[in-house]
């Protein structure tokens, strides 16, 4: 096994643009397992853990931007984090136990992405973008659009995760709500994971809604139907019920090893249920 282990952002780029096969190493949490089992044997690995630039936080009148190596720990620790996006600490809290907060990143986070990421949601309701980095220049894409399927991504060739933009909500929400479900309470991969922002006018209509749900289906999911449907009325029982049953139609929910699909949808639901009302 061969390991390249560049010094700056330029040098990474050039090497993976040589070497696109190379499996980047950003945190590790999930390449280290399949590195014990032998399963990595022969394959380059492209280190990205000296790419000091790319581990910077940094608030702007527009935003936050933060880099792909950046931990959860720090994330969820961080003043201005916990005060314009808490829900992404609160998800980052969650995120395994300390020592994988400790070493996994956001972008390597999103890079694997896991159908059951816990980040998903809360980047999703803050309307992210994912800046993406070649040796040849630049692209952003929204968050939704980086992911293609279980463990797929719409990264092309030698392309990586520089940084995610969180741009500031347009005001403070009147509700918001991150809920993380899984076996227990803690150290669980989530078998539904949620995050949503509610505003209000005055005359206690929706102004706007943003709802996404992960571990539902092969990639994260806003809920498109249901935000429109919302949008311009009060949250009254007959209003939530139909939100409710417009939920499976944005949101196709799924059986696997970890839970059945009937509880996945029930369980969301739940969630909106208690949140619009």
């Amino acid at each position: 096994m061969r390991v390249l282990r560049p010094r700056s952002p330029r040098e990474a780029l050039s090497a993976y643009a040589r070497e696109p096969k190379a499996l980047p190493l950003a945190g590790g949490t999930d390449l280290m397992v399949l590195w014990n089992a032998g399963l990595l044997n022969g394959r380059r690995i492209l280190d990205l853990s000296r790419l000091a630039e790319w581990k910077k936080i940094s608030f702007t009148k527009a935003g936050a931007r933060i880099g792909a190596l950046v931990t959860h720990a720090r994330l969820r620790a961080h003043p201005l984090i916990l005060r314009h996006f808490p829900l992404l600490a609160q998800a980052c809290a969650v995120v395994g136990a300390s020592q994988i907060q400790n070493r996994g990143t956001l972008g390597g986070n999103i890079a694997n992405a896991s159908p059951a990421g816990d980040t998903f949601p809360p980047l999703a309701v803050y309307e992210a973008r994912v800046i993406l980095a070649t040796a040849q220049g630049r692209r952003t894409l929204p968050l939704r659009e980086v992911f293609a399927g279980v463990k797929k991504t719409t990264l092309a060739p030698g392309e990586l995760i520089e940084a995610v933009e969180l741009p500031f909500p347009p005001a403070a929400p009147r509700r918001q709500v991150f809920r993380k479900v899984g076996q227990r309470r803690a150290q669980t991969i989530s078998k539904t994971v949620a995050a949503g922002l509610l505003w209000m006018r005055k005359d206690g209509t929706v102004s706007e809604l943003r709802f996404a749900l992960g571990s539902m289906a092969p990639t994260m999911r806003r809920l498109s139907a249901v935000e429109a449907f919302m949008k311009g009325k009060k949250a009254e029982v007959t209003v939530i019920e139909e939100a409710l049953r417009l939920l499976e139609r944005d949101v196709a929910p799924i059986d696997d090893i970890r839970s059945t699909a009937r509880y996945r949808l029930g369980v969301s639901r739940n969630i909106l249920r208690d949140f619009l009302g």
